[in-house]
């Protein structure tokens, strides 16, 4: 598949690309992005983000770089990102794409009456809506001064980012704030690409933990349901999902485009 928006050399971030969607966004996006491009996966665990770049094509560099997103820092991001670029020209790179992946559940195992540990709500804060922030804004100032290279941002969000649910609580609200302020972020900078994707219901670790964890029975059995009825969808198909939105460009910047939406 040929995406016009990632054409050229690409310098490309993903976070929390160990596992799940942003495993496969990783291997789908390096699949088809041209020779020369860079790519930098983030995440926890390095084992696994290694295993990752193994299925992404030895044309394109690939850096891994392990790092607990929760508790990093605005230089430690930047220097990060500096130490990557070290051998590259900026001005070489077409694009610049940054793919916000990362992401926790939260405490699902109570409400939100209970939700009362204020340093559990910064945790949860921290890795979830602040962090992307930062990295977003150290990543766009590395590139402010490299006005031909086009700039694409995509924060992977959720229904439930608009959508109550309950028990889930922080989730809910994380990718809410989360969402705003890529919105936000995109009317300030109407010269940046942006999307906010909502991968739909999807098979990952996360899910799982959902389906056999979460407090409340009524939403424990609809998410079960989609796995018994066999309707839920695999990494790879959310991730076609979005390079097909990203090639048609039928939305507007900041928009939120769920996988089932009609464009």
């Amino acid at each position: 598949m040929s995406v016009k928006i990632l054409s050229g050399k690409v310098f490309l971030v993903i976070t929390g690309a160990s596992r799940g969607i942003g495993r496969q966004l990783a291997i789908s996006f390096g699949s088809i992005l041209e020779k020369g491009s860079h790519i930098l996966l983030l995440a926890t665990n390095l084992n696994a983000l290694k295993e990752t770049a193994k299925n992404i094509p030895p044309s394109i560099f690939v850096d891994t770089v392990s790092i607990d997103l929760a508790k990093a820092t605005k230089d430690k991001l930047y220097d990060i990102i500096i130490q990557s670029l070290k051998n590259e020209i900026l001005d070489q790179f077409d694009h610049v794409v940054v793919i916000h992946n990362v992401g926790s559940i939260g405490n699902i195992n109570q409400y939100a009456n209970d939700l009362t540990e204020l340093n559990v709500w910064h945790d949860y804060y921290d890795l979830n809506v602040f962090i992307p922030a930062i990295l977003n804004g150290v990543i766009m100032k590395i590139f402010n001064k490299n006005t031909n290279t086009k700039k694409l941002v995509i924060n992977i969000t959720s229904l439930l980012g608009i959508k109550p649910e309950k028990s889930m609580a922080y989730y809910c609200s994380g990718k809410a704030a989360r969402e705003m302020f890529f919105k936000v972020f995109a009317l300030e900078n109407p010269q940046v690409n942006v999307l906010n994707y909502s991968p739909g219901p999807v098979e990952t670790d996360m899910y799982h933990e959902v389906c056999t964890k979460i407090a409340d029975e009524e939403v424990k059995t609809q998410f079960n349901d989609l796995l018994t009825k066999k309707t839920i969808l695999t990494c790879e198909k959310t991730v076609n999902r979005l390079l097909t939105i990203l090639e048609e460009q039928k939305y507007k910047s900041g928009d939120h485009v769920d996988y089932y939406d009609e464009l």
